[in-house]
């Protein structure tokens, strides 16, 4: 693991079209550690159909690309999900990761009537979200594909958008 770099600016930017292959290497950076092969197929189409209506969101570090990931509303209106989040596989460990699910937070928390954000995750990267406060809710065996075991997650937001931790 990487120790945290501290002098590097790290910017956060709406996703656009152009970004679309920076977003796709990071994917195939991570895989097939981290996702599967259809995984390719199915962020390429969410990039082309959603990413920008959805408010995608993009990291950049010294002009560079180096994390995605989004956070929208589901149906009901009272949890928010996280969708594909990436970051570049040789920056993992740098606090990049963090920076990027903090945002996302953020994100959820200022969506009124937002109560709760879910994810789904894999037992790679389960802990990573539970520092956070998000919980298991269902653990689903080989969920993504062999040895890739999918964790959905939930954490609680209080009245005041606070994260509650739990």
């Amino acid at each position: 693991m990487r120790a945290p770099s501290t002098n590097r600016t790290v910017t956060d930017r709406a996703y656009a079209p152009s970004d679309r292959d920076a977003c796709l290497a990071l994917l195939d950076g991570n895989s097939p550690t981290f996702f599967t092969t259809s995984d390719h197929t199915m962020f390429e189409a969410f990039l082309a159909d959603l990413a920008v209506a959805w408010g995608y969101r993009v990291l950049e570090r010294d002009g560079r690309l180096v994390a995605c990931g989004g956070c929208t509303v589901e149906a009901g209106g009272t949890t928010a999900g996280f969708c594909w989040g990436i970051v570049d596989r040789s920056l993992q460990g740098t606090g990049l990761g963090t920076q990027l699910t903090e945002m996302r937070l953020r994100a959820a928390a200022a969506i009124p009537g937002v109560t709760r954000v879910r994810l789904d995750t894999s037992q790679l990267t389960q802990g990573f979200y539970a520092r956070f406060g998000f919980r298991p809710v269902r653990v689903t065996p080989d969920g993504y594909g062999p040895g890739l075991d999918r964790w959905d997650m939930v954490l609680t937001l209080d009245d005041d958008h606070r994260l509650r931790r739990g």
